[in-house]
Parts: C-alpha cells; sequence; structure tokens
C-alpha cells in the first residue's frame, strides 16, 4: 500500500538519470514529490502566435514540428535536441540543452504545446529550454481564426492551467505533472496534520485538496488557494516551532547576574565614544534579561557600525565580574557565591576573521580589568593576557588542549570563537551567556550543546547587522525579543553613493586616485571569483574577482598594492593566501585595494578603507548591498560608494535608486521583500523558508493569522500531544539549523 513516505520507485520505475537528478531535487519519497510545487503556470487557453512574438516575452505557442534532431555544440560540445515548430503565421527555432532524449521522445509532424521565453538568434525568435505538453491530435482550433484573434490581444478560452515545475537535468516539467497525478490518484489516504478548526477560519482547504489544485488547478483560483493554503501551513508550522522552542526555554533555569555588584558605568566610561540612546536602551533590555532566572532570548539587530560589539562588550563585563554560586546552593542569591572565579561567557563568530576581530576588539575593552579572553578556531587558540612579553602581539598562542582545560576549570571567563564552541570536547564550566554574531538561528538544540551537563541554560544574545522584514522576524525569530539599533554613533558619515555608467568609469577613478592619494583605501566588490568561460553558454559573464584584480593592476592603479579575497581561500595562518593574512595587510595598510566578492559584507572592520565600487550591483539584494556599503562607514571621513550595474533596465534603475535614498537598512529590508521575485530573495536558504512560504512574508495578515493560530492550540495542547503528526513536523523544523 502506497503511503506518503513510499519512496518514489515504489510508484513508477525510475532509470539511473531520473534517480540521480530527483536526488539533486532531495526527493526521495511519494511526499517529497508532492511538495515540488510548480514554479508557476501556463493558462493553456491562450496562445500566441509565432508571428507575433517579442524579444523577452513570456509565451505558450501551439503548433506542428517540422524539424528535430539531436546535436553537439560546436565548440561547447554540449548536447542539445534542435528543432523547428510551425503553426500557421509561422515558423520559429526551439532548442533543448541537455536533453538529447528529447529527439527520441518526441516526433516531426507532432503538435505540440510550448511556454517560455522568447530570445532572439540571428535575429529571429527562439524558445531556449521550453517547457512542453504533447498533443496526441492537432486540435480543430488551430486554424486561422485561433491565430487572429491573437493580434487583438485577444486569448481563447480552451481548458484548465498548466503546472510548470522546476526541472533538472533528465527531468521535465512534463515529467513531474504526470507522475505527481499518478502519485495522487494511488494514494488513498492522505491525512492532514493542521486540525479543521486551524484550517475552517480561514477558508483553507484540506491537505489532499491543496495537493489537487495546485498540482492540476481547473482555474486560476484553485491555485491560488492552494498556495494559500501551503504558504499558511508553512507559517503556522514555524511559528509553532519557534513558540515551542520559546516555551521549553523558559522552563530551563539561567545563571542570575546581580547588577547591584557591579559598576557598569566605570566601564563604559573607559569607551572612545559616548553610546548612542539606542545603545542604552537596548543595553537595559539586555541586563534587565540578565538578572532574571529564566534564560534570556533576545536579538539585537541594527545596521553594519551602529554600535552592537558595545552593547556585547558591556553584557559581558556585567556577567564575568560576577562569581559562581556555592555548590548546591538553594537560592542562588548574592551571599551564596563563591569568593572565587567567574561566570563565564562564550561568543561565537561565523567566520576567523571575524572572531578575530572581536578577540582583538575586546581586548581593548577589557585590558583594565586583568580578565582572561581566549580565541580558538579551526586555526588553533590564543590567550590573552600573555605572561611572555612581545612588542608585536599582547597575546600568546597555546595549544587547545590547555585552552579546553582551562575553559572546563572555569579559569577563563570570555572565549572567542567560530563554530569551534559547539565542539563536543569543549566544555564551559560556568556558561552563563551566549553571544551570537550573524548566527541569529542559533535554537534549542545549540544551545543544548553549550549548556553539556551543567544543569543551568545559557542566556542568549544573538546579533545581526542582516536587515530583517517584520514579517521574518514574527516568524523565523519568533522566538527571540528583539532590540533594534536604529541611530549610528556620532560623527559618522552618510556615504556618497552613485549610480555610475560606463562612460564616467575613468572619471571615477581619478577621484578615487585622489582619495588614494591621501591614504585612504577601496574596496572592489565583484559578483564572482573565478573569469567565466566564454563557451561555457550557461556561465555568467560578469565581473570577477581575478580578472578584475589583474587589469586594475594593470591598466588603472598600477603604482597601489592590490590583493584579493574570497571564499575558497584558505583561512589559517597569516600570508597573503589566506583569507586572516589578507585581511591583516589591508588592516595595517600593506594592501591599497582589496578586489572581494561579499565575503566582505559581515564584520569586517578597517576604518581607513573609505570607498567601494560594487561591479554588476543589480546581482545582489539590497540588503546585501547595505551590508557591503557597511565596509566603509566606520570613521568620520567621508564615504564614497560607486555603483557599476551590468543592466541598463528600468527595473535595475528603480532598484538601486531607493538604495541609494533609503534612510536605513530596515527600509531596504521591506522594499527588497516587496519588490523582487521570492525566487531573488537573498537569504531564503539561511532562513530555511521555502519560495512560497517567502510569498507568504509578503502578507502581514496572513502571517499575523498564522502566528495567533500556532499562539491558540499551543495554549490547549502545549506539548502537541493530541496532534502526533503536527509534532513531528515541527520537531523537524526544530531540529534545523538555518545557517
Amino acid at each position: 500500500m502506497l503511503t506518503l513516505h513510499s519512496p518514489i520507485s515504489s510508484l513508477i520505475r525510475l532509470k539511473d538519470q531520473t534517480k540521480a537528478g530527483l536526488a539533486k531535487l532531495g526527493i526521495t519519497t511519494i511526499s517529497d514529490l508532492l511538495y515540488h510545487f510548480p514554479s508557476r503556470y501556463a493558462d493553456i487557453s491562450t496562445y500566441t502566435s509565432i508571428a507575433h512574438l517579442q524579444e523577452g516575452q513570456e509565451a505558450t505557442v501551439r503548433g506542428r514540428l517540422t524539424k528535430l534532431e539531436a546535436k553537439k555544440g560546436w565548440k561547447s560540445k554540449m548536447t542539445m535536441t534542435q528543432g523547428v515548430i510551425e503553426d500557421v503565421s509561422g515558423s520559429m527555432r526551439i532548442v533543448w540543452f541537455n536533453q538529447p532524449y528529447l529527439s527520441n521522445m518526441l516526433s516531426v509532424g507532432q503538435v505540440v504545446e510550448l511556454t517560455g521565453k522568447v530570445s532572439l538568434y540571428q535575429n529571429k525568435p527562439t524558445l531556449t529550454n521550453p517547457s512542453m505538453r504533447q498533443e496526441k491530435i492537432i486540435s480543430i482550433d488551430t486554424h486561422d481564426s485561433l491565430f487572429s484573434s491573437q493580434t487583438s490581444g485577444e486569448s481563447i478560452d480552451t481548458g484548465p492551467l498548466t503546472p510548470i515545475y522546476p526541472e533538472t537535468k533528465g527531468i521535465s516539467s512534463e515529467w513531474f505533472h504526470h507522475t505527481i497525478m499518478r502519485a495522487l490518484a494511488s494514494i488513498e489516504n492522505i491525512p492532514d496534520h493542521i486540525p479543521p478548526a486551524v484550517l475552517k477560519p480561514y477558508s483553507l482547504p484540506t491537505l489532499k485538496t491543496a495537493l489537487i489544485w495546485i498540482h492540476g488547478p481547473k482555474s486560476k483560483d484553485d491555485a491560488q488557494k492552494a498556495r494559500k493554503r501551503f504558504a499558511f501551513d508553512e507559517i503556522f508550522t514555524i511559528n509553532l516551532a519557534r513558540q515551542k522552542e520559546r516555551n521549553e526555554i523558559k522552563e530551563k533555569t539561567a545563571y542570575s547576574v546581580a547588577l547591584d555588584t557591579v559598576d557598569i558605568d566605570s566601564f563604559v566610561a573607559r569607551f572612545p565614544f559616548p553610546l548612542t540612546s539606542a545603545q542604552t536602551k537596548a543595553t537595559t533590555h539586555v541586563l534587565e534579561d540578565l538578572e532574571r532566572d529564566v534564560p534570556m532570548s533576545r536579538l539585537l539587530e541594527g545596521d553594519v557600525g551602529s554600535g552592537k560589539t558595545a552593547v556585547a562588550a558591556i553584557a559581558t563585563y556585567a556577567t564575568v565580574m560576577n562569581r559562581p554560586f556555592k555548590k548546591n546552593s538553594p537560592a542562588e542569591k548574592t551571599h551564596d557565591k563563591q569568593t572565587y572565579g567567574n561566570l563565564q561567557v562564550a561568543y561565537m563568530a561565523p567566520t576567523e576573521i571575524l572572531a578575530t576581530q572581536h578577540f582583538e576588539s575586546f581586548i581593548e575593552f577589557f585590558k583594565h580589568t586583568g580578565i582572561s579572553i581566549a580565541l580558538i578556531t579551526g586555526s588553533g587558540a590564543r590567550k590573552f593576557p600573555t605572561k611572555v612579553a612581545s612588542s608585536q602581539t599582547p597575546w600568546t598562542t597555546i595549544s587547545k588542549p590547555q585552552l579546553k582545560k582551562w575553559i572546563a576549570n572555569g579559569e577563563i571567563p570570555i572565549v572567542i570563537g567560530t563554530h569551534a564552541l559547539i565542539q563536543k570536547s569543549l566544555e564551559f564550566k560556568h556558561l552563563t551567556l551566549a553571544i551570537i554574531d550573524e548566527q541569529h538561528r542559533f535554537g534549542l538544540q545549540q544551545r543544548k550543546g553549550l549548556a553539556k551537563k551543567d544543569a543551568h541554560y545559557p542566556h542568549l544574545l544573538s546579533m545581526t547587522a542582516t536587515p530583517i522584514p517584520r514579517t521574518l522576524a514574527l516568524t523565523v525569530y519568533g522566538d527571540l525579543d528583539l532590540s533594534v539599533l536604529d541611530e549610528m554613533p556620532v560623527g559618522r558619515k552618510r556615504p556618497q553613493t552613485q549610480i555610475i555608467p560606463e562612460t564616467k568609469r575613468e572619471a571615477v577613478y581619478e577621484a578615487i586616485r585622489a582619495e588614494l592619494g591621501l591614504g585612504r583605501q577601496l574596496y572592489v566588490i565583484c559578483p564572482r571569483i573565478d573569469i567565466p568561460d566564454p563557451e561555457k553558454q550557461k556561465a555568467l559573464q560578469v565581473t570577477s574577482v581575478r580578472a578584475e584584480a589583474e587589469r586594475l593592476a594593470r591598466d588603472v592603479f598600477p603604482e597601489y598594492s592590490i590583493g584579493i579575497l574570497h571564499s575558497k581561500m584558505p583561512t589559517k595562518g597569516n600570508s597573503s593566501e589566506t583569507k586572516e593574512g589578507v585581511m591583516r595587510d589591508f588592516a595595517e595598510k600593506n594592501i591599497d585595494i582589496l578586489v572581494a566578492t561579499s565575503v566582505v559584507e559581515v564584520g569586517v572592520n578597517v576604518p581607513n578603507a573609505t570607498m567601494m565600487i560594487i561591479e554588476g550591483a543589480e546581482r545582489f539584494g539590497l540588503s546585501q548591498l547595505h551590508q557591503l556599503r557597511g565596509r566603509i562607514m566606520r570613521s568620520s571621513h567621508q564615504p564614497y560608494c560607486y555603483l557599476f550595474a551590468e543592466s541598463n533596465s528600468p527595473k535595475t534603475k528603480d532598484r538601486l535608486t531607493y538604495f541609494i535614498k533609503a534612510k536605513n537598512g530596515f527600509e531596504l529590508a521591506e522594499y527588497d521583500l516587496q519588490l523582487r521575485g521570492t525566487g531573488e530573495l537573498t537569504g531564503r536558504r539561511q532562513w530555511g523558508v521555502s519560495d512560497i512560504g517567502m510569498e507568504a512574508l509578503r502578507n502581514l495578515q496572513l502571517v499575523e493569522a498564522a502566528r495567533q493560530s500556532a499562539t491558540a492550540l499551543l495554549k490547549s495542547d502545549p506539548h502537541l500531544d493530541m496532534h502526533p503528526s503536527l509534532s513531528n513536523r515541527v520537531s523537524a523544523i526544530q531540529h534545523l539549523h538555518f545557517e
């Protein structure tokens, strides 16, 4: 008997190429197959005559194949199926890349419907990799009257919508459609994990109905209702997972940090800058949370350079200046504390570069306290202060086993690192606060990993410079309290950002040369690392780090030192061939111009770098552009950001113009969510939300409805004992790590 959990091979015999394609898409069971939703629908009642096709148009044509052959590209050697389709108005070329089997599956004289985007080849219309629907007999409607109606922009209503699926090598949209419909017909029972009481108020269809409507809609209304059901389903389930996780954490016990014994004002007075009112407000929220014995769960969101690290330093100081409680202390009040040792803080960063930067910043914050600080990454371990005198560094390199021993004994209060902090071999004695930088989905399982055998759960302060839309904050980060830093430190200047036409490139280089002459530094951001292969038809022909660095060194700035930075470089060491070495050389001004990918967007701090060129700017999301630009807002010098776009389309110009005018990253996040297609949204993989879920995040009413429904259900069934299938889905989400 077939069930949702049955393998696809129990439904249909699979060829090796099909198995490989399905595996690439992560599809192994019938459930996976049914949740492979159409990316769009072709209205088969609307056809466009070939004679009236326009370049760039998304169109469906119907006609007879008059030519068909399998061949290989002359230069690329890529396999392809080429053909010609003809209707009463004319003919056009069609080509499918990497699908040679189509020449055997189709035949000359056959009638097909093709849907795709029209391009020009030798000034004639062409459909490349179109989706296809085969007709067994030629329709009577393919006479002149059908296509004459198209010339006036009218459409003929002849039938339902055809779903178009995301494809992969060897698996067509048509294969998906027929196999999915076969699966729906073969499975008798498809239980719904969402209770009827949740669906009914919003007139949402049951799971089986929604699956039928999304894969085989008879109307646009059917398809929209089905997509609404699955959008609600995803947001509702994520909300359940987050709220259930929050409730579970609230049941845990944390160390309470006593503030009356800590002179925080004197610590802050040593900062080389005054706190903004937003920093003061956020610090108050964090310290109030730390005083409680319920684990803090707070997300600190702020633009690049808004001062999140300073807030983290204050929270760290308040924590480590407290003593651990005596063993088996019943009250855990101030008078029950030991007279030695410190509570501990773990500060985790996403990259070694950023972890090292935080280590050096914290040395400056804490050097007057005598508090020990450690750094542990994949490359090694360091400790401050050091008994070994050194004119170059205030820290010393130590062995990881020795450092882990000191951390386990509670001798080192502040430990900064990468994911090395949550490895099984590292244990804290009195971990009280976990600070997570750009790793906001650090959930229950990760906190369990830090807590280890300790009865206490750590307080969590998660920080991000990624602007988060309101609906996303309510959904994916619904388990976290939110603090926002919406002010910049005094003296920071707003960057002068311009969209530069190619004709003005030389003038920009001259302006940059003048700033370089004053001792400033430049970032050049490129969309890709390697020089694209011109013979590869699908390779993005965009500016690469290596090619641009060579060009700038040879033709533009031969008198200045140029370095490169990208994700494929090794991390370890200080040589110019490693990420850390390059960033150190750039920070110490041994490099004047750094050509890099977007790897520099998170956390890199070089105050003297006040200029940035972004090549192919339209290829980055607005929030990502904002973070990149934040790299040049680290000093009181005037920053300059120059945008070069490869597209001159109105859409590109509108987006980049909004980027220039927006006051902050929060505005950009909302605009990006509403303006861009869900398939383009930066970060959906990081957030763990599907395309259909991203569509839902544009709809505040739907998000709030899903959130309220989740809250109501957990109130009546806190552990989802009465809803086992829903509990299983929620548990799967809780175990996901979205970064």
